[in-house]
């Protein structure tokens, strides 16, 4: 390893903020550099946060995969008419609410596909349905995409969007739909999504207003080291100025069933070298960021592990029932047992300790 890695990654897990030109350059790294960085990201990990290894005990709710639009990194989604289409109704969604509160859950997730009869009033619906079904529990719903179409369709501010939907008990905010928050990226692979302007407009709204957000990407497919960076250097930005992000969660391209694979316009997923360094570049880079989550649903939970030894601390959630991913060709993402995630973390020498949405021990 050359010396000036050596310095840059000493500065980066000591604290230092590293430039976009430094991140680009870790991406790009090629052989045993790799565990240098993924080292030198998890003594960021110690320092920062400590040696628990979280997890929220959660389930999600899909409430349909009818959607207007036609992403093509998405196998979940359908038209209406569609084999394998569905839209539950709100006698369904109260019985699958009721059912998380009886696995003691503290958080239900629920993000669907845009309904082309979906109003705002639509999602106001759907959550007071849950939390009136589940009492306490705290509910983590929606995306900006969600939001924008929300307030489009109904004819109102996404401002107003928001502010009912927390009326309605929405706790905090998905970060989900911004996928590469790069434009030319988002035309080939999301082009009916919104901009990423729009995206970065929506998630502050939401910190202003006092929703939490996770903060994602989506990598693996038809994006450049540069645009990864790009990604990171906006979350990092909105960060400085909301401090409403809780976690950053990176979401590794299922590539299998998805039309943009299929077509030839993307390749097949990450590598585990990309996956690792996403990690620890992320860890090193997002220096305002306390928690970033592996996703063993994405990436399983063997290369999850790898991610706790190289900057994460989070191994999300229990998740109960998992559509999307599957949907694009994932295999067993519906459930994972804590002992399982106690299995991991004690491998690595660390403890499990179980959170809420927020990070506070649960």
């Amino acid at each position: 390893m050359d010396r000036d890695l050596v310095t840059l990654l000493s500065g980066a897990a000591a604290g230092d903020r590293i430039s976009e030109k430094d991140a680009l350059r870790m991406f790009t790294t090629r052989n045993r550099d790799v565990w240098k960085i993924a080292t030198a990201a998890d003594e960021k990990r110690e320092k920062i946060v400590g040696d628990a290894v979280t997890y929220v005990r959660n389930q999600n709710i899909n409430v349909t995969n009818i959607c207007i639009n036609a992403c093509g990194f998405c196998g979940f989604s359908k038209k209406l008419g569609d084999e394998g289409c569905y839209f539950h109704d709100e006698t369904v969604i109260r019985e699958k609410a009721a059912l998380a509160k009886s696995r003691n859950v503290t958080e239900i997730c629920t993000v669907s596909g845009l309904h082309p009869a979906f109003t705002a009033q639509s999602y106001i619906d759907v959550y007071r349905w849950i939390t009136d079904a589940a009492p306490g529990v705290h509910l983590h719903a929606s995306n900006p995409m969600e939001v924008a179409y929300a307030a489009k369709r109904s004819g109102i501010a996404t401002k107003e969007v928001l502010t009912a939907m927390k009326g309605a008990g929405l706790a905090s905010m998905c970060g989900t739909a911004a996928e590469i928050l790069v434009d030319p990226v988002r035309t080939q692979i999301c082009p009916q999504k919104i901009p990423t302007a729009e995206w970065v407009r929506i998630i502050r709204e939401a910190h202003r207003l006092g929703i939490p957000t996770t903060a994602t990407i989506m990598y693996g497919h038809c994006e450049s080291d540069h645009d990864r960076v790009k990604h990171l250097a906006i979350l990092r930005e909105i960060q400085d100025e909301t401090r409403g992000f809780t976690e950053f969660v990176p979401l590794s391209f299922i590539h299998m069933s998805t039309p943009i694979f299929r077509s030839g316009q993307a390749r097949a997923g990450a590598t585990g070298r990309e996956d690792i360094l996403m990690v620890a570049v992320a860890r090193l880079f997002l220096d305002n960021f306390r928690n970033i989550q592996v996703s063993w649903v994405k990436e399983g939970i063997k290369m999850a592990q790898l991610g706790l030894l190289a900057g994460a601390n989070d191994l999300g959630g229990t998740m109960f029932e998992e559509s999307i991913s599957k949907g694009a060709g994932a295999t067993n993402t519906d459930y994972l047992d804590p002992k399982e995630m106690q299995r991991v973390a004690e491998d690595l020498g660390r403890t499990l300790c179980r959170r809420t949405t927020l990070y506070q021990r649960a």
